[in-house]
Formats: structure tokens, C-alpha cells, sequence
């Protein structure tokens, strides 16, 4: 797994990256809605399958977005892409 940090304009990404069993396009439909737990996942950990689309809405909130690229037997890459406001001055 990789973790990667970047600035692209006026937006943070962030990228996180496996190269794991990959999800099928037919999961990744559905990754983003609630409830949902696809494949293995399913049976191998534990979960209500909230994850993913509290944090997609947490990202939406904040002005930015969060996309998936797989590949069945590759791996997948989710990357979140956030504003970077002005800053403000110093906190205390």
C-alpha cells in the first residue's frame, strides 16, 4: 500500500494505493452508496458498509471529491482531491 501527498492549483490530493485483487466495475457502481460491501470484503472483515460514502460526503462537504481506478487483479487507487482555502492569519 502507498500513501501520497500532492498539490495540484489551488487543490490538496491525496492518493492511496494498493496492489491488491481490484474491484470489478460492477462493484465499483455501487462502492460509493450506503450499505454496500462488495466481494471478499463481504465475507472477510467485519463492517456495515458506511465507510466509503460517509467519506464521500464528508469530502463533498468540504468542496472536493473522492474517485476510485481499479483493475481486477492490479489493485486500486482512491484519490481525494480537496480545496486549499486562503489562510486566515495565525491560530492561538
Amino acid at each position: 500500500m502507498s500513501v501520497a501527498l500532492s498539490r495540484a492549483g489551488k487543490e490538496a490530493l491525496i492518493a492511496v494505493a494498493d496492489q491488491g485483487i481490484g474491484i470489478s466495475p460492477e462493484d465499483q457502481r455501487r462502492l460509493f452508496q450506503p450499505f454496500q460491501r462488495t466481494g471478499p470484503a463481504r465475507e472477510s472483515f467485519p463492517g456495515v458498509g458506511l465507510g466509503l460514502y460517509v467519506a464521500r460526503r464528508i469530502v463533498a462537504a468540504h468542496g472536493g471529491r473522492v474517485e476510485l481506478e481499479s483493475t481486477v487483479g492490479v489493485g486500486s487507487t482512491f484519490r481525494v482531491s480537496l480545496p486549499i482555502g486562503e489562510q486566515r492569519g495565525e491560530r492561538p
